[in-house]
């Protein structure tokens, strides 16, 4: 599953982005920004405000990222159920 997703690192204006292996905890970013493990980023998900987490690895145009707080699990069902609306127009 690739979800479009809008992402910035602290102080900069958001990008076009897309996420796959969503769960509560995080998610895998693919992006061009250039993100270090530790460093910080802005995550914007279909439909809500934007959230913080953490990069935990990085390969390539890939990175790990961990939400500052878990997401509560009706807004990964939610954000799911949009993708796979999507999906299906």
């Amino acid at each position: 599953m690739r979800i479009s997703v809008k992402v910035r690192r602290p102080g900069e204006t958001w990008v076009k982005s897309a996420i796959a292996d969503l769960s509560v905890s995080g998610f895998r970013l693919q992006s061009f920004m250039k993100l270090l493990p530790g460093g910080e980023l802005w995550i914007m998900l279909p439909g809500f405000e934007g959230r913080r987490a953490r990069v935990l690895w990085t390969r390539g145009h890939e990175a790990g990222c961990a939400f500052e707080h878990p997401l509560h699990p009706a807004i990964l069902d939610h954000v799911v159920k949009l993708h796979e609306a999507a999906n299906r127009a």
